[in-house]
């Protein structure tokens, strides 16, 4: 990604989240005559998640938390792989999610629900841990966990699809938790031989 793009993307995606958000949820009552409950629950993710971005990512607040309280300074999440991880993962995901549901069966879907109920987890997780606020955790326990729960109350999935729609959500957390790790390790790396 060139430096004039990720500045660009930087700059605009949690505000281009919020409007999103807002236009997907403000043809819901259209869709609800048209469409299946259990398709309408996979569509709620993607404005759901939105909104979850705006709080936790909105003036930088979730890679400056994760980089001074997690990482104790150490730039170990990038504005390049916030932009990677929630545009083209994040959003892809619950794109392909809701394509899976409508195309083949309701319980490919599960994608989304296993997505947003894990990264709810983690936000609580951290949250016990620390015993403070983490930027997302509002959101999480208010929209991700009643969303999540109810979508996989409403739509039983097959264990064939039930298992792969976990996988592919564990999938994605653990290359994020890979990837930032990673980046934080050859920073750290660097900085004793530049002490030298």
């Amino acid at each position: 990604m060139t430096e004039s793009i990720r500045d660009w993307l930087a700059a605009r995606w949690v505000a281009g989240a919020l409007f999103m958000a807002l236009c997907l949820l403000a043809i819901l009552p259209m869709l609800m005559n048209a469409w299946p409950p259990a398709l309408l629950l996979i569509f709620l993710h993607a404005p759901i998640y939105m909104l979850h971005q705006v709080e936790e990512h909105g003036r930088d607040r979730f890679r400056t938390y994760v980089n001074q309280k997690v990482f104790g300074g150490v730039e170990a999440l990038t504005t390049d792989a916030v932009l990677w991880i929630n545009i083209p993962c994040v959003w892809g995901l619950t794109l392909v999610a809701l394509y899976a549901a409508w195309l083949v069966a309701p319980g490919w879907g599960l994608m989304a629900p296993y997505l947003v109920i894990i990264n709810a987890v983690t936000h609580l997780a951290n949250a016990i841990k620390r015993r403070e606020y983490n930027p997302g955790l509002l959101t999480s326990i208010f929209l991700f966990l009643p969303l999540g729960l109810a979508t996989l109350y409403a739509i039983a999935g097959t264990m064939q699809q039930t298992v792969f729609a976990l996988c592919v959500a564990l999938l994605v957390h653990v290359m994020i938790v890979v990837t930032v790790l990673h980046h934080a390790r050859q920073l750290r790396s660097v900085r004793p031989a530049a002490a030298k």
